[in-house]
């Protein structure tokens, strides 16, 4: 039997699970959304701390490599990306952050022009995360306590993230008790996309309503290699089961593509969308010649400052069962304790050069000797805190290439994280600003050692090799398929998220972004699932 629907999803992340939750229920359109990964119910994903435990060796996570990084010394590392439904917000750590004003004033001026532009000032989109937001704390202006999606100040807070702020505001940050307030700029407690120790993730607050509603049907599993398009219209996909079977399916009015910045432009490209010289080098004929398709992948580069502690503080994942026995217990009785924490309490946002200035460096603390996989380890396993400094508006930027015309082969991902020498400056000043701050009480009287960078030598060179070994992705990467005003050759996508030159073919997830966020990108992506919801229903009521 023909599959027809209204809208075709491919994708159920944190983009997907919104856009078809509001073409169901604004809309009352008929949506297939096809999730390439697995069901989002699992104890570890629901529960905040799970990420430790799931980001590495997880079905629930599909790892892209990248391409040895010449300017990081032949680098390799790797960049998880969700493989699940609800995407990012089924495994990431739970950080509630929408950006600044400025970053969508920004979007705002590029994007202008044309008699449909929709408009992307922050007025335009603050309506859209206020709308999903169920704030526990705020109500206001910029906050709604009503909204689907549970945001909460965490359920824990280590003595380790208290300690941090506190010397933090020592160096001369000041206090920030709402980082998605009137300003970035401070230190503070970041809120999360949780309650009561709980996940709230898009296939929780967006899908999980529409259980049992016959105008949605999710397909898990399923894994979408190619975009059906006639004389220059999208009216379906192919995509492969579980067991491998090949499937069609059609639709009446679009078919969105939401796979996150990795395998959107991979898929568009295999469907005959992109780079004509690049699709013709694997015998793919050019339907449409857009050559920003996989260009502008921007990520925010993270690197580690590590502390080794002179008493049991924080958490050690390495060893005291009987302690996370414990911790376990208290929270299946009573719903408290540690468990209720994502780990990642504490952070902050500061200008290292001008402390007055726009934030160019933001800051988390996690309470454990935490490294990437593919990062040297340390010497000694103990208690001990890890500060990463990440570069919130970086001026480098990557690539995203097909490997080959087989679907089933990962994309050539290229990040460049730090190529561009304003980043890497931005990041050795961020560095030495925190740095700073495990000198300052409280925090200094609980430090053993610095395990890195090497504090015997902090002068900007060495820090620099210390960049360099130990840089990796936040798990931001955007910008792969970007907006762009008429007349941009590199804008894959006009100011309402269509496909340039195909018709009924939409992007909305974090490829959509002309430049990213400052700030962690999941929120900014629901916005995004949100607004493309809107475009579609008003082309359709048109």
């Amino acid at each position: 039997m023909k599959q027809v629907y209204d809208y075709i999803i491919v994708g159920g992340g944190s983009s997907g699970c919104v856009a078809a939750a509001r073409l169901v229920t604004d809309g009352k359109a008929r949506v297939l959304v096809l999730e390439g990964g697995h069901g989002h119910r699992h104890p570890m994903l629901d529960m905040p701390p799970g990420i430790f435990k799931m980001i590495y060796g997880s079905k629930f996570m599909r790892y892209h490599q990248t391409v040895p990084q010449e300017h990081l010394d032949g680098r390799v590392h790797d960049i998880p990306q969700g493989n699940v439904l609800g995407g990012g917000s089924s495994v990431n750590a739970q950080v509630y952050m929408r950006g600044v004003p400025s970053d969508y004033e920004e979007w705002h001026e590029l994007l202008r022009g044309g008699n449909d532009y929709p408009g992307w000032s922050w007025d335009d989109v603050l309506p859209h995360f206020r709308g999903m937001e169920g704030n526990n704390r705020l109500q206001n202006d910029l906050h709604s306590s009503a909204g689907p999606l549970l945001v909460s100040d965490p359920g824990h807070v280590n003595e380790v993230s208290r300690w941090f702020v506190q010397s933090v505001q020592a160096l001369g940050l000041p206090y920030n008790h709402d980082f998605n307030g009137p300003s970035q700029r401070g230190v503070g407690f970041y809120q999360f996309m949780n309650r009561n120790g709980k996940r709230s993730s898009a296939a929780y607050a967006f899908l999980g309503p529409l259980e049992g509603n016959p105008d949605l049907e999710v397909k898990l599993n399923a894994r979408v290699s190619r975009i059906e398009i006639a004389d220059g219209v999208a009216v379906g996909v192919t995509y492969r089961d579980a067991k491998g079977r090949e499937h069609q399916a059609f639709a009446d009015r679009e078919v969105i593509v939401s796979a996150g910045s990795l395998v959107t432009p991979q898929l568009l490209m295999l469907s005959g969308i992109g780079p004509a010289d690049h699709l013709a080098a694997h015998g793919i004929s050019c339907i449409a010649d857009l050559p920003g398709v996989g260009a502008n992948l921007i990520d925010h580069p993270e690197v580690p400052i590590t502390a080794l502690a002179n008493g049991p503080y924080g958490y050690y994942l390495q060893g005291e069962g009987w302690r996370m026995l414990a911790n376990g217990l208290q929270f299946k009785i009573f719903g408290s304790g540690p468990i209720t924490s994502a780990g990642v309490e504490a952070g902050a946002f500061v200008n290292p050069v001008d402390p007055d200035g726009t934030p160019s460096i933001q800051a988390f603390c996690v309470p454990i000797v935490y490294l990437d996989r593919g990062a040297p380890g340390l010497v000694e396993n103990s208690y001990g805190f890890t500060v990463t400094t990440v570069v919130t508006k970086p001026k480098s930027r990557g690539t995203v290439q097909l490997r080959s015309a087989d679907p089933n082969d990962m994309p050539l991902v290229s990040p460049n994280l730090l190529k561009h020498p304003d980043d890497m400056q931005t990041m050795i000043a961020g560095q030495k600003y925190f740095l700073r701050a495990f000198h300052e009480e409280p925090l200094a009287g609980r430090v053993k050692r610095i395990a890195i960078p090497a504090p015997d030598d902090t002068s900007d060179a060495a820090i620099a090799a210390h960049c360099r070994r130990f840089v990796k992705t936040n798990f931001h990467p955007s910008g792969t398929c970007r907006m762009g005003p008429d007349g941009d050759k590199m804008a894959v996508l006009d100011a309402r998220l269509r496909v340039r030159g195909i018709e009924h073919l939409r992007v909305c997830d974090l490829s959509a972004m002309p430049n990213i966020n400052s700030g962690n990108t999941n929120a900014p992506a629901m916005m995004l699932g949100s607004r493309c919801a809107e475009f579609a229903l008003q082309e359709a009521s048109a």
